[in-house]
């Protein structure tokens, strides 16, 4: 079935994320500076002037070539009118057929260049996912890059043992609303699975519940069968206040495995997709082989089949619903050839993401990819590099959905509430690369070094121009320690985890921002079996 582990266009919205001063003070000990700098430090700056924020565009880094992207594009194609997908739904095969797909005699639907074409025309290249508040909009249009969670993790990372625990709705509802209290976890997409619930049903209107109670940001899921849309649907209508402010602003959308590479469709998953599309819903069509095992072990081969596989998505969607909001997810994993486990945290694994993001780009769609998954069982030095060079390679590429980003260890398998906060600096540093190096005439500092060398102290500290961009410029971890040694001693050697572990005791400490006012909570809560107390 669907996977049970995974209107127009408003003004880009600038989001009022606060820069949280540094854990620790590293200025140099010079007079009249250190409080200067941290006066400066704690004013708030106006929106246009913070360093990083949502939506920043990326696109720097293109790993492909022009001829590279032709040459993928035009295989995709050729995949898709020469060996087509089989596996589809009689709903499905109806849809396609009737916009001029062809149903062959051995069942596999082929898809002929100009039908692709026609069907990309059509397609939807403004998305905009919408938060619950207005606030936390993403326009995914051009190469603007957001990073937030997702995945289906069965297991709960516990730093204080390092054993591995089976995750449950309550430690889904306390991601949310961690991740809600993050400024550079732009989404939440459901990052596991609550495995204490049993019944299907309960479970899919139950993570909807735990999510969105959490937070305020856009939520993704997914859904087990085609049967429980409605559910979800109703339960979503309580939320936005009826059906029409629903549509009028869907504030989730369906992760959805329409296909089983190599070259199938879900059938279950793709009647999910149509019930969603039906219900107003954006999509997330998510095309999730993994190289060497279900997709080619080439890079580019990986990419290939990723984008055939993602293509007749667009012509199944389009056929239903021209222009339906909708994610392009190319989101092939790799896989260590050694032992044929996945290997999410490797540079192959970063550079399939980031290929697939300039493919994105070169179809004018609105797309997401996997970055951010650690094979580190623990949130290490390991998971640390594994973590920081995907993320930055996917920013850099200009991904629009970066899908993974933090929280997730074990190559999936696990979650961890910790690494989701500390992830929030890390990707911090990542949007800090996106934005990239300005070179304004201003930039270039030619009077400030003037004044500073000729009659002035013979350094930046403290100048007008040092403190104007202390803030302006440079970006400050909440939690990464930046002390000198004997400063590190003097605070009692604090120890990174731990710091994590006490905010997020003291996030969780304080009531959830999105609960649902009293009246709705109890509308739902007559209508469902929701498990969350």
């Amino acid at each position: 079935g669907a996977d049970p582990d995974k209107g127009p266009r408003p003004e880009p919205v600038v989001f009022p994320f606060a820069m949280r001063p540094a854990m620790t003070d590293l200025s140099p000990r010079r007079a009249g500076g250190r409080a200067a700098r941290r006066h400066a430090r704690a004013n708030p700056l106006a929106d246009n002037l913070r360093p990083i924020r949502a939506g920043m565009s990326g696109g720097r880094y293109e790993p492909l070539a022009p001829a590279d992207l032709d040459r993928i594009h035009n295989a995709a194609l050729q995949a898709l009118e020469e060996i087509g997908l089989c596996n589809a739904p009689q709903s499905g095969i109806d849809i396609m057929t009737g916009a001029g797909a062809i149903l062959g005699d051995d069942g596999r639907i082929r898809f002929p260049r100009a039908l692709v074409e026609d069907m990309l025309a059509i397609a939807n290249r403004s998305v905009t996912l919408c938060g619950r508040d207005p606030l936390y909009d993403l326009d995914l249009s051009g190469t603007r890059v957001h990073y937030g969670t997702a995945g289906a993790a069965v297991h709960m990372v516990d730093v204080e043992t390092g054993n591995y625990r089976e995750s449950s709705v309550q430690d889904l509802h306390d991601a949310a609303r961690i991740a809600d209290n993050l400024d550079n976890i732009h989404f939440l997409q459901r990052p596991m699975v609550a495995r204490d619930i049993t019944d299907n049903r309960e479970l899919d209107y139950n993570t909807i519940y735990a999510c969105c109670s959490g937070t305020l940001k856009h939520v993704g899921t997914s859904f087990t069968e085609p049967s429980f849309v409605p559910d979800a649907l109703e339960m979503l209508h309580l939320i936005a206040g009826g059906e029409d402010a629903w549509r009028a602003r869907p504030f989730l959308s369906n992760s959805n495995c329409f296909v089983v590479p190599p070259m199938k469709f879900a059938s279950e998953a793709c009647e999910v997709m149509e019930a969603c599309i039906r219900g107003g819903m954006p999509v997330l069509l998510l095309s999730a082989g993994q190289a060497g095992a279900t997709a080619p072990a080439s890079i580019a081969g990986a990419i290939v089949q990723a984008v055939a596989e993602c293509l007749a998505g667009v012509v199944y969607v389009n056929a239903l619903a021209p222009g339906h909001p909708t994610i392009f997810g190319t989101w092939p994993f790799v896989s260590d050839l050694r032992t044929g486990a996945m290997s999410g945290g490797s540079g192959e694994q970063a550079l399939l993401t980031a290929g697939c993001a300039q493919m994105h780009r070169f179809y004018g769609l609105c797309g997401g990819a996997a970055a951010g998954i650690a094979d580190a069982k623990l949130p290490d030095m390991q998971a640390g590099w594994e973590q920081m060079c995907s993320n930055v390679m996917a920013g850099l590429s200009g991904l629009n959905m970066v899908y993974e980003a933090a929280g997730m260890h074990a190559s999936l398998l696990g979650f961890c509430h910790e690494s989701l906060i500390l992830g929030d600096d890390l990707i911090g540093q990542a949007l800090r690369c996106v934005r990239g190096i300005d070179v304004s005439e201003d930039d270039l500092s030619i009077e400030v070094m003037r004044a500073t060398c000729i009659g002035g102290p013979g350094h930046y500290l403290g100048s007008d121009d040092t403190l104007k961009r202390m803030q302006r410029d440079y970006v400050y971890p909440v939690l990464g320690n930046r002390a000198s040694p004997k400063e590190w001693v003097e605070q009692g050697q604090p120890i990174l985890i731990e710091k994590a572990t006490e905010r997020k005791e003291a996030i969780l400490s304080k009531p959830s921002r999105a609960a649902f006012a009293p009246d709705v909570d109890a509308r739902i809560r007559s209508t469902f079996n929701i498990h969350l107390h």
